[in-house]
Formats: structure tokens, sequence, C-alpha cells
């Protein structure tokens, strides 16, 4: 039985693919990547165009593929993003595009965009500020029933990523935008049912990976030296934004557990404010209600 991507009518030009998936591994961990084994396993089965979990079906490749497999290692060894290689970042149930000049969705992010959804109702007017890749904005689409998301982002490159990622979304309007300006979005002002915003929150000075620090827009990522420059603004556009009732939901950084939901009583406009954690226990966003 030939295995596939085994190819016997190109004669010796084949290669095992345990073995190099081995030495893509060692050299992965030898850089430091975090993942090393999963990252040389998607990154191989993103070669021979399957799914990680086919990767034991195979048992020899051709030696262009091998030798692609090699670069794409070599340059995660370099830490370029494994998103980046790829050319796609999971989040939920959405395979979104991604690549130089947009930041790359976390997986702590889709506590926020769940519960933004578990607060979406059917017809719902949702505003994602600061949307990026439009991961939040499209979780909110595909898993509940707005009559629209209104995606905000700034930077001309992550909103070409943004519009391609939005092309088979109808409901998701893309504005570009800046959420510091006061007077963003004048035709929606309070008319919005759920507004959420993943904004540059690190502090400046705080280190960070090589793929954050090389690769993810600065802007999207540092917000000032407190890290707090972002979230002012956007709670004031939040309260003018929001009908009575209506909520909002903003990540931050684990330094901020207390400053953001301070922030957001102090405001005056907002009651029922909630601290929340990710999954590892660390403050991670913050929500409250409308008055």
């Amino acid at each position: 039985m030939t295995l596939a991507h085994e190819h016997p009518s190109e004669g010796t030009d084949r290669h095992r693919l345990a073995p190099a998936l081995a030495k893509g591994t060692a050299r992965l961990a030898e850089a430091g990547v975090e993942s090393p084994r999963v990252d040389a396993e998607l990154l191989a089965a993103h070669v021979l165009g399957i799914g990680r979990g086919r990767l034991l079906l195979v048992d020899a490749v051709r030696g262009d593929e091998l030798r692609r497999y090699e670069g794409l290692v070599e340059q995660r060894a370099r830490r370029v993003p494994l998103q980046h290689l790829l050319g796609t970042a999971a989040f939920r149930h959405l395979e979104l595009a991604v690549g130089e000049g947009v930041f790359v969705p976390r997986p702590e992010t889709e506590l926020l965009a769940g519960w933004g959804i578990e607060h979406t109702a059917p017809g719902a007017t949702v505003v994602d500020l600061c949307s990026g890749s439009g991961a939040i904005a499209l979780a909110v689409a595909d898993e509940a029933e707005p009559a629209v998301v209104l995606a905000v982002e700034r930077s001309p490159q992550a909103l070409a990523f943004l519009r391609r990622n939005t092309e088979t979304a109808p409901k998701v309007r893309v504005v570009e935008g800046d959420v510091t300006d006061p007077g963003l979005l004048p035709e929606w002002r309070g008319r919005v049912d759920v507004l959420l915003c993943n904004p540059p929150y690190v502090p400046e000075g705080t280190a960070v990976p090589p793929e954050v620090a090389e690769h993810d827009p600065a802007e999207a990522v540092f917000g000032g030296a407190d890290g707090l420059t972002v979230i002012p603004p956007v709670i004031a556009l939040a309260a003018a934004l929001l009908r009575p009732g209506g909520v909002v939901g903003i990540e931050h950084d684990d330094v901020h557990a207390e400053a953001v939901p301070a922030l957001l009583a102090a405001d005056g406009r907002f009651t029922e404010v909630v601290a929340h954690e990710d999954l590892a226990g660390r403050p991670r966003y913050a929500t409250a209600r409308r008055v």
C-alpha cells in the first residue's frame, strides 16, 4: 500500500517524515519556542495541506515538501509567529487571516468574546473597538444573532486584514476610526446594546516575547507608560454609545485588576462592575452595565 505523500514514481526523492519532525522539534526547542512539538507538527501539516491529526498517516514526503518544511521551521526558530507562517490564527470556531501589521488574536480574548456572545440578544447592536483582525466582531456574528456588529479599527494595515476577514460576514460593518475620538460613531449614540474592546494595554517597557516585540504592531500592544492610555477614552465612548441597560466588556493587563474596574466605577454612568479572570486565574477583563 502506498501511504499519503509517498510518490514511487519520483524515485529516491522521498524522505521519512518522523525524523524530520523530530529534527524540527529539537530546533524549535533549542530556539526557546514554547510548544516546539506542536509547532513542528502544525508546520508540517500546513506544508502537506492536511490536518495535524492526519500526520500519523503520512510516512514519507517529497524533497520539495521537506525543504519547504525546513525553511518554515527555521523561520519559526527565528521567532516569526506561527500564525504568520500559517497565514491564519484560530479564534473560537474561526480561522482568521493574519500577518505583518495586524495583532494576532490570543486565546485569552476568547473569554471576552464569549461573554459578549452570551450578552448579545437576537437583533442586538454590537460594537467591537480596536477590532484588529476582527476576531471578536466575527465571533459574535458567528455565534450570536446580532442585527449588526460595528468593527472599529484605525490602522491601515490592520484594516486590510479586517476587511478580508469580514468579506463573507454581512452582519459585520467595518468602520475606520480612532477609539480615542470622543465623536466616533455619532449616529449610534445611545443605541448600542453590547460594546467590547481589546485595546492596547501592556505598559511600555514590559518585557514581551520576540513574536510580540518584533511582529505585533506596537500600537496594538502597548498602552502608554501605565498601559491605561486608551482605556479611559474607551470607557467614555462606551458610556456615550450604550443604551440604558447596555453592557461593556474591556480586556486589560493582569496588573490592572483594580485599575480598570475602578475607572468604570469612577465614570459614574455604569453599574454592576465585575472583574473577570482568565483560565489561568489572572485578571483579564472587566464588565459593567450602563445606568
